[in-house]
């Protein structure tokens, strides 16, 4: 009998045997994190509490690894990935397309794409935006896009009524479900809702920059104005360029590129103090110290579901960790004193 449990027959015909006594027993039906869903705001979909980001992919990720990575989410319940027109020149969307294609799970999947960064079509005005989502369709292989959030930092000249009246003929082609906010002010978000009144798409999510160390983007009028109009959070950069995993402690030990200066600059007092904080917390939990910074997020009233760029597919199962976990307040109370 072969190693791999296949034999062969006196004709030469090759047979299955039956799996050895001590074998694993396969894993059966959905993941168990399949059934944790969190409702995304007014957007009317529902998603695992981490949104895998693909800012990675075509970059630093391979087309083979970036797949490991995705069938690895997916394999722990995950069904949300963010992807953007920007991502490595729109090659992110190209490895995300090919993943969904080739698995045939575009209808289990949400998908969220960042439009606006793409220097073919850059910015928010009506032609660039409906050529941008044309685009971003046609790297994906799909016919819509579940969440478009609408990059606000790529254009200061288009106005907010005719971006937004151009989303609504988007909306109303089937091309995209529902459309969040990146980049916009509290003032601007004030002013979304008044075309809302009006009858435009209104903003039901909002991705903003915020983590543990990294705060003051959202906290303010910004999130003020979020909840009191019910917009949910998921916020990008959650592990602040991956520097709260707790890999890199030493600026000796980090290579002189763009991602080695973003580590470099969390890479003081504070930033020890608050690694020290989760180490501790993330053994008494019996977790990793990015699961902590996940669960951190997590228990932020406004916050529904973080955005994740994963490198590996080790991570993913750290990062999934801290869906499960709750902080009591003594730990957030540590936490704060930490990154005071």
């Amino acid at each position: 009998m072969g190693y791999f449990g296949i034999g062969a027959t006196a004709a030469g015909s090759r047979v299955v045997a039956a799996p050895h006594p001590s074998a694993p027993i396969p894993v059966q039906g959905a993941p168990v994190g399949s059934v944790i869903r969190t409702g995304l705001g007014e957007s009317g979909l529902d998603v695992f509490p981490i949104m895998l980001g693909a800012a990675e992919f075509g970059w630093h990720v391979d087309l083979s690894a970036a797949h490991g990575i995705l069938d690895a989410y997916r394999e722990w319940g995950g069904n949300a990935v963010h992807t953007s027109d920007g991502y490595a020149a729109g090659r992110s969307e190209h490895i995300v397309g090919q993943w969904l294609g080739r698995r045939g799970i575009r209808d289990d999947m949400v998908l969220a794409v960042r439009i606006g960064s793409n220097p073919d079509n850059p910015g928010l005005g009506p032609v660039n935006l409906i050529r941008a989502v044309e685009a971003s369709l046609t790297r994906l292989q799909t016919d819509r896009i579940d969440l478009l959030y609408l990059d606000a930092t790529s254009d200061d000249a288009t106005t907010l009524e005719d971006t937004l009246a151009t989303v609504e003929w988007l909306i109303e082609s089937g091309k995209v479900r529902a459309v969040g906010a990146f980049g916009h002010s509290a003032a601007q978000l004030v002013e979304a809702r008044i075309l809302a009144s009006a009858g435009y798409p209104r903003f039901t999510v909002l991705d903003v920059p915020y983590n543990i160390l990294r705060q003051s983007e959202f906290d303010g009028d910004l999130r003020l104005v979020a909840g009191a109009q019910g917009i949910a959070v998921t916020p990008s950069q959650a592990l602040e360029h991956g520097y709260l995993a707790g890999v890199h402690r030493d600026r000796a030990n980090v290579a002189y590129s763009v991602r080695g200066i973003q580590l470099a600059a969390s890479m003081n007092r504070r930033g020890s103090r608050t690694l020290r904080a989760l180490d501790r917390i993330g053994a008494e939990l019996a977790i990793p110290p990015s699961a902590v910074a996940i669960a951190w997020l997590l228990a932020q009233r406004a916050v529904v579901a973080p955005i994740v760029n994963v490198f590996a597919v080790g991570h993913v199962e750290e990062l999934v960790q801290g869906v499960g976990a709750r902080l009591s307040r003594a730990h957030l109370a540590e936490i704060a004193r930490a990154i005071q």
